[in-house]
């Protein structure tokens, strides 16, 4: 009957049968993230146990909101490198290098510019040669990537070397100090008692999450990494994609590195040499396939606060570096053993191009 007749904008409701499917199907596309909240909460418990009169406190959680932003920008320069399929071993060397610039031009302009009111514009062009260092270097990353056919690995270990060695040339291996007060804001200042590294990692990472999620840059690097060839005849320059990518990876590198420069208050070649294995751990950790194509922003969240949280208690227990090391090896180990049970390696066809050839094209 007429009447009768639903609006042409109403939608019949789903039969209550058919919301459980509907429900795993969410859950399944979740099963990683919902793994890796379930971990992050364990270790939060246990850790609170444990120690609750160190590890469970406004002191401790302060501390850890400081400390974990360094490493966690590292691993989202990580990730977008291991979204294309490759890797970055050159972000420890390009930070190193970028803060090191940036505390040069901090040591000779800072102290004239002192009473002027001109500090904070010193200080942004300190910021501004950083973060130039990082895209140059991974600009160079990605040209011996996508150009001149050198594996991702061999290219950014290469480069990485060569970046801390300039690093130590032009510091002959000591520490540079003497920053003005107000660029320690940026790695020890507190806004409406939120740390400011905080704000800075959580800023990158809804950045990053709205580019891969949000734009066709995204779109394109997840079907490059997914299968190179595929994306080569969808009409992708696999090449421009893999340079930019890599000039965004040594971008963030260069940010971790003001951010660490900020908070120690002096620069030097050889800082967060343990960050490299850290970030490509909590990359991995996180769900994202080192072999390309997947991977969220979230779930590299998860695991930068899970292992955040394993730490502090590690050093709560009175754990040595050493030991620290050895457990994030065997954890690595374990994850990728894990994750390649669930991935697989991709299968390559007889005669099929590698993705580095292929972005050369």
């Amino acid at each position: 009957m007429e009447g009768l007749r639903m609006p042409p904008h109403a939608v019949a409701p789903a039969p209550a049968g058919s919301r459980r499917p509907e429900l795993r199907r969410v859950l399944a596309a979740n099963a990683n993230l919902l793994r890796l909240l379930a971990i992050t909460v364990a270790i939060f418990v246990v850790m609170s146990l444990l120690r609750p009169e160190l590890f469970f406190t406004w002191g401790n959680f302060s501390s850890m909101a400081f400390q974990f932003p360094e490493f966690a920008i590292l691993s989202l320069a990580m990730m977008l490198a291991m979204l294309t399929g490759g890797i970055d071993l050159s972000v420890i060397g390009l930070m190193n290098l970028s803060a090191i610039l940036a505390a040069l031009v901090l040591g000779a302009l800072a102290p004239a510019a002192a009473g002027t009111g001109t500090v904070l514009g010193v200080i942004a062009l300190a910021i501004c040669v950083a973060v130039a260092t990082g895209a140059a270097g991974g600009l160079l990353n990605g040209l011996c990537i996508a150009h001149l056919g050198i594996p991702p690995i061999l290219a950014t270990l290469g480069t990485g070397l060569m970046f801390t060695g300039i690093a130590i040339v032009i510091t002959n291996g000591y520490a540079l100090l003497g920053f003005p007060a107000e660029f320690s804001v940026i790695g020890n200042g507190s806004i409406a008692w939120i740390p400011v590294p905080l704000l800075i990692f959580a800023a990158l990472a809804v950045l990053v999450a709205l580019l891969l999620n949000r734009t066709a840059f995204g779109l394109r690097l997840y079907l490059m990494g997914t299968n190179p060839m595929a994306a080569r005849f969808a009409g992708i320059d696999n090449a421009g994609l893999t340079v930019r990518t890599y000039l965004l990876s040594g971008t963030l590198a260069a940010i971790a590195g003001v951010v660490l420069m900020s908070r120690a208050n002096s620069a030097k070649a050889d800082y967060g040499t343990s960050y490299l294995l850290l970030s490509i751990l909590i990359a991995v950790l996180g769900g994202i396939n080192p072999y390309g194509g997947f991977g969220r922003v979230g779930g590299l969240v998860l695991a930068v606060l899970a292992l955040q949280f394993l730490s502090s208690g590690f050093n709560m227990l009175q754990f040595s570096n050493f030991a620290k090391e050895f457990i994030w090896g065997v954890l690595l180990l374990v994850v990728m053993v894990v994750n390649g049970m669930k991935f697989g390696r991709p299968a390559r066809p007889a005669g099929a191009e590698s993705p580095t050839n292929q972005n050369r094209e």
